[in-house]
C-alpha cells in the first residue's frame, strides 16, 4: 500500500452563520490542504499516481475556492463553509477524478491555521 500526497493551499473569506462569537463576522484564512491518494500497486514506471496528474486535478478543485467569499459559492449557500464542509466538498469533487483500478482518493486534510485542522476520510473510508 502506498499513500501518495500533495500539499497545496488557498486564501478565502467566510463567516459561520449563527456562530456564537467572532467567527460569525466575515474573516479570512490561508487554508492549507493535503490530498492523499492510496495506491495498491505501482504502474510500469514505478508510480502509484504521477504527482503531475495529482497536482493538476487537485489544483483545479482548489482554484474554485481561492480568493473567494466561500459563503457565496453554491456548495456553501445552505451550509456553513467550515473546515469540515470544505474538506467534504473537496473530497466529493476530487473522488471521481482520483478513482482508478490501481488507486483511489483516501483522505483530505484541511488546516485552518498552523495549529488547527482536520482529516476527512469520506463515507467509504478504508
Amino acid at each position: 500500500m502506498y499513500d501518495i500526497f500533495i500539499n497545496t493551499h488557498f486564501a478565502g473569506a467566510h463567516h459561520l452563520r449563527n456562530y456564537p462569537g467572532n467567527c460569525e463576522k466575515p474573516h479570512g484564512h490561508n487554508w492549507k490542504i493535503k490530498v492523499t491518494v492510496r495506491a495498491s500497486q505501482v504502474d510500469e514506471l514505478g508510480m502509484g499516481i504521477d504527482f503531475k496528474v495529482l497536482k493538476k486535478v487537485v489544483n483545479s478543485a482548489v482554484d474554485e475556492l481561492d480568493h473567494r467569499d466561500l459563503n457565496e459559492l453554491p456548495a456553501f449557500l445552505e451550509k456553513n463553509p467550515s473546515s469540515e464542509h470544505i474538506a467534504a466538498f473537496l473530497y466529493d469533487t476530487l473522488k471521481p477524478e482520483l478513482q482508478h483500478d490501481r488507486y483511489h482518493l483516501h483522505c483530505i486534510e484541511v488546516w485552518e491555521t498552523d495549529t488547527s485542522g482536520l482529516i476527512y476520510y469520506g463515507p467509504d473510508a478504508d
